[in-house]
């Protein structure tokens, strides 16, 4: 029996609607076309390569079957190791173990919450054969170093930009810097379709065998294109096309990108201004963005000074009606990441930020009311004797 929520509750995300979504979906039904590759999903492409900068787009139906298609073309198997961090979310690292490679488990930088570079160097070995960067809240990982990193050994990137939609690194854009990268456009994400993902193709030599890879195997999309006249199976593959439907809502929401981001920012922003002298003085840090980074208002932390803390002030929201959540469970000690993975070096960051971290509401569509409430709430936290006590 699912449990009702008190309807004066503040949820931690809820999905944004703009204005067209049911006039899209109208014309899809209308059409009959709702499978995919329709008008629908070439508009959503248009816009998701314009608004990322990536070469090509293929829409998925998740960021998930983006990565698994990512490892896929880079023809991972048994023996290969992957770098990955630890503070991801599961498809990350699964997408590499699906075909029986091994994700090496990495840990973060401390300012960034993303990759570190000195991690990432000290899990490579002769067995290495791609690295994939996760830009947790979108806040760019160092890619200089990470670059120089790959070519010296060799390596091929991949980018998990699942958070960082429209979001740069010393102004180039997140998801360019790898010869592949990924999108979720799940309905947590800043633009939504429920369920949804985009492999970007920034190596051109990849464009080819991706599209047969979503296409089930076959060449189907150089026959819709008319360059062959009837199309056949040719490789592996799956189906990795969303529906129209989906591609339908999709096309709406990145056509309200901008104003989407900024509902965000001036959300994002609040949060930092007014929970400032608070944090200060409860020894509680609040999200950090390097002057490198231009993030999306992806998501707003702040990391407490101990696990007691943490639990404390989780507790305080749920009793006041403001929903707040902690992020990933490490993945260096998931039993599948025991299972599946190898961890060279323990993730000390990793383990000491996700028993520190707590994520504030955020979503376009919170009421400056609702923003003041979460800040009320937050900010009457005080230090306990228990809290300072470390885990």
């Amino acid at each position: 029996m699912l449990e009702r929520v008190r309807p004066d509750v503040i949820p931690f995300t809820r999905p944004y609607i703009t204005t067209r979504e049911h006039q899209y979906l109208d014309e899809v039904l209308a059409s009959g076309h709702l499978q995919g590759d329709g008008p629908m999903t070439a508009e959503a492409t248009r816009l998701v390569e314009q608004i990322s900068g990536a070469a090509r787009a293929l829409l998925t139906p998740s960021c998930t079957h983006a990565l698994e298609m990512a490892t896929l073309l880079l023809e991972l198997g048994a023996g290969d190791e992957v770098v990955v961090p630890s503070f991801t979310f599961s498809s990350t690292a699964a997408a590499v173990a699906l075909p029986g490679a091994v994700p090496v488990f990495a840990d973060i930088d401390p300012d960034t919450l993303s990759l570190d570079p000195d991690s990432l160097e000290t899990c490579i070995t002769p067995r290495t054969r791609a690295i994939y960067v996760v830009h947790y809240g979108g806040v760019g990982a160092d890619m200089k170093r990470i670059l120089d990193i790959a070519a010296r050994h060799d390596l091929r990137i991949v980018e998990d930009n699942a958070h960082g939609l429209g979001a740069r690194w010393y102004g180039r854009a997140l998801g360019t810097f790898g010869a592949l990268a990924t999108q979720s456009f799940h309905g947590t994400k800043n633009v939504q379709c429920g369920e949804g993902g985009a492999l970007l193709v920034n190596d051109p030599a990849y464009l080819e065998r991706a599209e047969i890879i979503r296409e089930k195997g076959t060449d189907r999309s150089r026959f819709l294109r008319g360059q062959v006249d009837k199309y056949t199976w040719t490789d592996i593959g799956s189906s990795y096309l969303p529906s129209e439907l989906q591609a339908a809502v999709l096309r709406s929401q990145l056509e309200s990108f901008d104003e989407i981001q900024r509902l965000r920012h001036r959300i994002w922003n609040s949060y930092a201004e007014s929970l400032a002298v608070w944090a200060d003085s409860t020894g509680t840090r609040q999200m950090h963005v390097p002057a490198a980074a231009e993030h999306p208002a992806h998501v707003y932390y702040v990391l407490m000074s101990t696990h007691q803390a943490q639990r404390e002030l989780l507790e305080l929201m749920r009793a006041r009606g403001v929903t707040g959540t902690f992020h990933y469970i490490p993945l260096d000690s998931s039993p599948a990441g025991r299972r599946f993975g190898r961890t060279p070096y323990p993730c000390m960051v990793t383990q000491d930020i996700a028993y520190r971290l707590v994520r504030l509401p955020l979503y376009a569509g919170m009421t400056d009311a609702d923003v003041d409430r979460v800040v009320d709430v937050v900010s009457s936290y005080r230090v306990s004797p228990a809290s300072l006590v470390s885990r």
